[in-house]
């Protein structure tokens, strides 16, 4: 029965906006193009999110002027450079339990991306590639790949978004596209520049950055979007048993000081157990409670996230009462930000919590080379496999303009049972041995329960 609502689903997408057609602004993302209106036009709606200044929010670009664009193109640069000194210091450089960052004690380039926006009346594109850390750790997280042939993880390795669509002018715009587009799961957005802090807490960082399928945005106003997705599956180039995952977001900003996010998911994802299904709710709210150029700090404003979700079926259960082991999330983080001399200077501090007992949202060590398919027997993520863990950093960022942060953060993180790595590392003497994540004769990795750390940045959006 799961197969039969896919097609639907997406013939229902076309049929909506089928009878909806009408010629006028394109909309890019959440924000509309304007164009001077002709003696044809009607009055055109408000474009979405444009009737204030959002540019405070966490996950969302601090800039209002772009340095490329014209009437059919938009231009974007982004670099993340990044230096990480963990105090653990591990042998082998490499940082575990992360998706921002891969290895200390080096500088590295996290993420340099170039690509852009196209737009016309109604056809509308998106186009961001990803070289650096990310081509490697954001695939290495999907074990869909390992199903079937022509090597997914390497088809797409080297692309962070890739989307195209149309744009038909109902309400305040609806959009409908295809190809692969950010979840904004977890608050925090895939790009460092845009958020508060660089290390983004456990809810964040081990739930979805990518969606790879459709995506119909609708705006019934200028201060709501309802987005529907139909997706190959949890942050998955293809599918990983039979069925797709569905899922909708609500997005409503009243005012200018208020942002009330929710992300809902349902799918099947885990590799080769059809019957187990996972359902996620993920919550944000925030607010910017001040806003006085001439006052010490001069902006302030907080962001609240609370995320749930669990697994069932296929030998595990949401409850543990019945049908097998207890397989559950339930995690939050909270952040509060401040400004200061005009928006030149900021300080965030923030942390959060989770617990995961089956530990199918936790992100794989890499150890001996381990992947998020092919597991590790130095960390089994077993049904009734128990994880807690919390963290809290602090964030200092110079911005000079509205195109480069500096940014220096500490970071500390606490586990329940021994996750981070240590002096040792998680690298075999020799190098990576045999099949990933495989078991080495005498040797173990050296992992510990508590990591600190001092990630120094710079980040460029043009």
């Amino acid at each position: 029965m799961r197969l039969s609502v896919a097609p639907l689903l997406g013939i229902a997408f076309v049929a909506l906006l089928g009878r909806s057609a009408l010629a006028q602004t394109p909309v890019t993302g959440d924000t509309a193009r304007a164009k001077p209106p002709t003696a044809a036009d009607t009055t055109p709606a408000p474009a979405p999110f444009a009737f204030a200044d959002f540019t405070w929010l966490q996950g969302n670009p601090r800039q209002n002027t772009s340095v490329l664009d014209s009437k059919y193109f938009t231009g974007e640069f982004r670099l993340d450079a990044s230096y990480i000194g963990d105090f653990n210091r591990p042998s082998d450089h490499t940082l575990v339990g992360t998706s921002e960052s891969g290895r200390t004690g080096e500088v590295q380039v996290q993420q340099l991306g170039i690509g852009g926006d196209f737009h016309t009346e109604h056809a509308r594109g998106r186009l961001m590639t990803q070289f650096g850390m990310y081509s490697t750790m954001t695939p290495r997280n999907d074990a869909s790949p390992s199903r079937g042939q022509w090597n997914l993880a390497d088809a797409y390795r080297y692309i962070s978004e890739a989307y195209g669509g149309y744009h038909w002018n109902k309400w305040n715009g609806i959009n409908l596209d295809a190809g692969i587009f950010m979840s904004y799961v977890g608050l925090f957005g895939y790009y460092n520049f845009d958020n508060w802090a660089y290390q983004p807490s456990y809810v964040s960082s081990n739930t979805p950055w990518f969606f790879n399928g459709l995506r119909l945005q609708t705006f019934p106003s200028d201060k709501l979007k309802i987005e529907l997705w139909l997706v190959n599956g949890w942050q998955s180039y293809g599918m990983f048993n039979e069925s797709p995952g569905y899922g909708m977001q609500v997005l409503w900003r009243p005012s200018g000081t208020v942002s009330v996010l929710s992300n809902n998911y349902y799918g099947y994802d885990w590799l080769g157990i059809a019957g187990r299904a996972r359902v996620h709710t993920d919550n944000s709210l925030q607010l910017k409670y001040l806003d006085s150029p001439r006052s010490f700090p001069d902006k302030a404003a907080f962001s609240l996230t609370v995320d749930a979700g669990c697994e069932n079926g296929g030998g595990v259960s949401c409850t543990g009462t019945k049908g097998g082991p207890k397989q559950a999330f339930l995690g939050f983080m909270l952040y509060n930000r401040l400004w200061f001399a005009k928006d030149l200077y900021a300080l965030t501090l923030g942390g959060g919590a989770m617990t995961n007992p089956g530990r199918y949202l936790v992100l794989m060590p890499p150890i001996n080379g381990a992947t998020a398919a092919s597991g590790t027997p130095y960390f089994t993520e077993n049904p009734g496999d128990q994880f807690t863990a919390w963290d809290a950093s602090v964030t200092f960022d110079y911005m000079p303009d509205q195109f480069v942060t500096f940014r220096m953060e500490f970071d500390h993180r606490h586990a329940s049972v021994p996750y981070f790595a240590g002096p040792g590392g998680v690298t075999p003497p020799g190098g990576n041995t045999g099949a990933p994540g495989s078991s080495v004769p005498n040797w173990a990795p050296d992992l510990r329960n508590t990591e600190n750390r001092i990630n120094a940045a710079i980040l460029v959006k043009l």
